[in-house]
């Protein structure tokens, strides 16, 4: 059965007031808005999110959205894999569809963070590593500077070549009204600031967020009966790689990222060169070379030097994190999947005001961890 997304939302992201549960009811009000679904229209409604227990001490958040919108008696579920929770909401929720279990399936992602401190942030999701990696100090960003280190070494990439990643994504996030930070930064600005895993600094980093998003799903025959423009699921992916990373034979290539890719570009009849727009999890500025050579846009070593050459700008041939990426958008655990797939559905529907690039086939890939899981999803327009 080909599943469509009728209707998308996005929150402001940044540092924002109330809890999650009052960010979650901001998406899906809206997205069922946007859709122009009955909340009891709904069969299933799923809640992307990490950490709700661990940030705030909330449990049960599906059950309080489904009664925030009045969705009731909708089936609801949380999903968490860590960081990529968006991504994995999005499998579920084609999988309910495409399944024949639900004819209308929302998927809200969030996450509330900023009232953390930033070593308890960190400590929250540093608990994603492996116990005796964390027992050992090791944190996410540790595994980013040595394996940035180690793929500047092996491939002879200049230092400036991930800068120019954050100068590029940061750029795109000032045309995203939801970003965090709507502010260009220039290359000395990066370069300059800083270290904290070395060779990475402040500016290769995403920020702690708060945040929420929403997708509506259906069959496409259903999806016939609301609009004449939407968006089709065409292939969708997940896999996963070692949970310990030194076991992997080359930390510089994310296996799961692989993996889900070729499931996904299977799925679809897409190969990497029918892939109009995509939108990658930087959150580091590494991993935006790891995840574009791994989903076979560029041959390995070779990510950074399409970053030199303007390739992914947003008027290159392949415009990579036309919303800013997480580094400029921000990254609320849950939330960040499912807003890769709101800027996917808003380019191949034709909406994203100053941010638009042509496109008709686009892919957005959600990573948790340092590459322990991946959700790959390419979509399409029918317009």
């Amino acid at each position: 059965m080909d599943v469509a997304i009728i209707g998308a939302s996005m929150t402001q992201f940044g540092k924002r007031e109330g809890w999650i549960r009052d960010l979650l009811a901001e998406a899906g009000e809206a997205c069922l808005t946007d859709a122009g679904v009955d909340p009891t229209d709904l069969d299933h409604l799923y809640v992307s999110n990490m950490a709700s227990g661990e940030f705030e001490g909330m449990t049960g958040v599906p059950n309080m959205l489904a009664h925030d919108l009045g969705a009731m008696p909708a089936y609801t579920a949380r999903i968490d894999q860590t960081s990529s929770s968006g991504g994995a909401g999005i499998y579920h929720a084609w999988q309910s569809v495409a399944s024949g279990a639900s004819e209308m399936t929302m998927l809200v992602g969030g996450e509330k963070m900023t009232h953390r401190s930033t070593p308890e942030s960190t400590d929250i999701i540093a608990s994603i590593t492996h116990p005796v990696e964390y027992k050992h100090g090791l944190t996410l960003p540790s595994f980013a500077g040595l394996t940035a280190r180690l793929y500047l070494d092996k491939y002879d990439a200049p230092r400036e070549s991930l800068a120019k990643v954050a100068v590029k994504n940061h750029k795109n996030g000032v045309d995203n009204p939801h970003a965090q930070f709507r502010k260009e930064v220039d290359l000395e600005t990066v370069m300059e600031s800083p270290i904290v895993a070395d060779p990475l600094r402040l500016y290769d980093f995403c920020p702690i967020t708060d945040g929420s998003a929403a997708l509506m799903f259906c069959p496409e025959e259903v999806a016939k009966e609301y609009t004449d423009e939407y968006v089709v699921v065409s292939g969708v992916g997940g896999a996963t790689d070692t949970h310990v990373v030194h076991e992997r034979d080359d930390p510089t290539v994310m296996g799961g990222v692989v993996e889900s890719g070729k499931i996904a570009y299977e799925m679809s009849g897409y190969r990497p060169e029918d892939i109009d727009v995509a939108e990658l999890h930087d959150m580091f500025t590494i991993l935006e070379f790891l995840q574009s050579e791994g989903l076979g846009f560029f041959e390995p070593g070779e990510g950074w030097k399409a970053v030199e050459e303007g390739v992914t700008e947003r008027d290159g041939d392949l415009p990579v994190n036309t919303s800013g990426g997480l580094k400029s958008k921000g990254h609320p655990l849950g939330a960040s999947g499912v807003a890769q797939g709101y800027e996917i559905y808003k380019q191949l529907m034709g909406e994203a005001g100053k941010r638009q690039v042509e496109a008709d086939v686009g892919l957005c890939c959600n990573v948790g961890g340092f590459g322990n899981c991946v959700i790959t999803t390419i979509m399409e327009a029918h317009q």
